[in-house]
């Protein structure tokens, strides 16, 4: 049992040489029993558990474009792993559900940047778990500029990619996803959980527009 904390203590110095930012963040060692879909996932304990900073297209309900390869991908990386799970500021969601950058055990890449890197997932940013906000609208770019996964030419649309978006997506008490534009009655008002470049870009992320 020694050895295995030692070598757990290896694993951990490496991540945190590569991602300083999480130095001192609390973190867990636990292990994955069932993928619920691309960005959450259930523990061997039964907690689930919320990927930070990311947003997969959705497979439940209206299945959108790229859904069901994103939980394909999770469930392929993830099922059965030992995986190390880093807090940022909030525990959980409103769901109960833990919010963790996650790494898979001997993998010293972090499985939600890989998760946008392959084109898997869109970004979700929401305060004040922001850490890694900046790092991912990058890598998203990027995808985007690759055409990788869901950014790829099979989308139903062509997806724009822009360093400064203006588009804001919201995510209500319903858990209804609205995206408002500039110009909009509550544009001003609305909390951004996300930002899009386009109206194609909001919609492909699972979001309609406001109404007003």
């Amino acid at each position: 049992m020694g050895n295995s904390v030692a070598q757990d203590d290896v694993f951990v110095t490496q991540i945190v040489k590569d991602y300083p930012e999480l130095k001192d963040k609390e973190y867990e060692i636990t292990t994955i029993k069932r993928i619920v879909d691309g960005d959450t996932f259930e523990t061997g304990s039964g907690q689930k558990v919320r990927l930070i900073g990311v947003n997969t297209p959705e497979v439940f309900g209206e299945v959108q474009y790229y859904g069901q390869e994103a939980s394909d991908f999770s469930k392929q990386r993830l099922k059965g792993q030992t995986v190390y799970l880093f807090k940022d500021v909030s525990e959980t969601d409103k769901y109960d559900r833990l919010l963790r950058f996650v790494f898979i055990k001997d993998d010293p890449i972090m499985f939600n940047e890989t998760l946008i890197v392959q084109g898997n997932a869109n970004t979700m940013s929401i305060s004040p778990n922001v850490l890694f906000t900046k790092k991912f609208s990058s890598l998203k770019r990027e995808a985007q500029s690759k055409q990788i996964g869901l950014w790829g030419k099979d989308a139903n649309t062509a997806i724009e990619s822009c360093a400064n978006p203006k588009i804001k997506g919201n995510i209500n008490s319903r858990n209804e996803k609205i995206y408002h534009v500039p110009g909009g009655e509550r544009y001003n008002e609305t909390k951004a959980e996300m930002m899009f470049c386009s109206d194609q870009e909001a919609v492909a992320s699972g979001f309609r527009k406001a109404t007003r």
